[in-house]
């Protein structure tokens, strides 16, 4: 649960521009949160080379993949109707077609989905895309294939990602894979691996890659970004073992947060997702230096008791919480804070569901992820915990967080209003094609009149109005971000 999950994104059938000379054709789609979208996109450019071009067109596909997510049920529940919907179209009009699972379900559910379901031919782990061409190539010769083997190295640094469905405007770059937090209801540490960042040249070589095809705004994205850290390779548990010159020139979050804002100052940087206890101040004072990367800090608390905290295995209490959000609104006082909330963990009380209620209401979130707690197999929680919070209580306890949080909400956005903010033009408006869409440094979502703007500028908006999750405003201009 410490990744944003993006419910409009969800399902997404992926298309990138074709390629002459590719005769096959690739459907694929993708569920959970946004490593899983970067990753398809890592997976797409490595099939384009096999001489692979993309298709919506579910019937005609020689090859689908399905990249899957194990942080919910409900995902997991999706994936399976597909996977039935995606064999119904094999039986019946291509039988030639191949099916694949791929991301955090496939290391999970290998063994019952190929040979006790026998619903897919290929079963390929978050670390195993490299090994796509040969494993289909198993397929092709009549045999199951499967690679779910978790690696120490694998960071994708050398593939340039295909940009899918993209708006041609921001872009999500991955600089770390894995993750060492064994929080008790996650499964990315048994999904995805232990925790290993990529080199920084190679970061800065897509950024720049990027930069040059016109995009506008990128995403540092990690499973826990500001743990980031390179010495040369290898996992982050082992930087203890590495030489004195490696520990010496090692580049941790903040210095590469520095590096990309230097060397790109008219691109804007976010970056996601944010543990508490691996944010430091070192990294508010690089975001309070540079007005290139978004005033905006995503960092999810899971639960306002101490109590739920431990038995989550979080590796803060809620004073440390408190105290480090102090900190941000000390040196970032201009910076919107959002988060990332469960109710109904296993043991939780009233009392603790009051104490959660109490932390929203000293930090005033501006938006946030608020589930339902789902026990997830292969989790510490599931194999050590009770479910024991009824459904209806849980459900209850939800609703509470979300209707707080949209208080909170619109007491954010109210702060604009009469206010003049920097916005990246994204898209046209889905109500009004006289309107556009994007968002400020504080990630929250801006519509003004299109008049002669378009996507990808930067226009300064005067705030006019507000709901409780977007600001409406009026454009006076360009922003100094924008190039002419």
């Amino acid at each position: 649960m410490e990744k944003e999950i993006d419910e409009k994104k969800q399902g997404s059938s992926l298309v990138l521009e074709q390629k002459a000379g590719n005769t096959k054709k690739l459907f694929i789609e993708s569920y959970g949160c946004a490593m899983n979208f970067s990753d398809s996109e890592i997976v797409a450019s490595i099939m384009t080379n096999e001489g692979y071009n993309t298709t919506t067109i579910l019937e005609e596909a020689d090859l689908v993949l399905v990249n899957t997510c194990s942080i919910r049920d409900k995902a997991e529940q999706t994936v399976r109707k597909r996977l039935e919907k995606y064999n119904a179209v094999k039986r019946e009009v291509n039988p030639g077609m191949k099916v694949g699972v791929l991301g955090c379900m496939a290391e999970r559910l290998k063994e019952k989905f190929l040979d006790e379901e026998k619903i897919v031919d290929m079963v390929v782990g978050p670390d195993a895309y490299k090994d796509l061409p040969n494993l289909l190539r198993e397929v092709e010769d009549g045999r199951d294939a499967i690679n779910v083997i978790l690696s120490k190295e694998e960071t994708y640094g050398d593939i340039s990602p295909v940009r899918l469905m993209s708006n041609g405007v921001t872009a999500l770059v991955s600089i770390t894979r894995g993750c060492d937090n064994m929080c008790t209801f996650c499964v990315v540490p048994f999904t995805r691996g232990r925790e290993r960042s990529r080199e920084p040249q190679s970061i800065l070589g897509e950024i720049k890659d990027l930069w040059d095809k016109g995009f506008k705004e990128i995403t540092l994205l990690g499973q826990n970004v500001d743990s980031y850290l390179w010495y040369g390779g290898g996992l982050k548990k082992d930087f203890e073992k590495a030489t004195e010159m490696q520990q010496a020139t090692a580049v941790d979050f903040d210095q590469l947060l520095e590096m990309v804002a230097i060397q790109f100052p008219k691109m804007r940087i976010r970056f996601s997702t944010s543990n508490p206890q691996d944010m430091h101040e070192s990294v508010l004072y690089v975001i309070a230096k540079y007005p290139n990367i978004c005033k905006h800090v995503h960092l999810p608390v899971q639960s306002g008791s101490d109590r739920v905290l431990k038995a989550m295995n979080r590796l803060h209490t809620r004073a440390e919480y408190m105290a480090l959000i102090d900190k941000i609104k000390t040196i970032l006082p201009e910076s919107s804070i959002t988060q990332d909330m469960i109710a109904g963990f296993p043991t939780e009380t009233e009392e603790d569901h009051q104490d959660t209620l109490d932390l929203m209401e000293y930090v005033k979130y501006s938006f946030g992820y608020m589930y339902a707690y789902s026990e997830r197999p292969g989790t510490l929680a599931e194999r050590k915990m009770d479910d024991d919070v009824a459904e209806e209580t849980k459900q209850r306890r939800l609703q509470e967080i979300v209707d707080l949080q949209r208080k909170h909400g619109l007491e954010r956005t109210q702060e604009f209003v009469g206010k003049t903010v920097e916005v990246l033009v994204e898209k046209v408006s889905k109500k009004s094609e006289e309107q556009l869409s994007g968002r400020n440094s504080q990630s929250l979502v801006v519509v003004f009149p299109r008049e002669n703007y378009k996507i990808g500028d930067f226009v300064n908006v005067k705030i006019t109005n507000c709901t409780s999750g977007t600001l409406i405003g009026e454009a006076v201009g360009y922003s100094d971000m924008q190039i002419n």
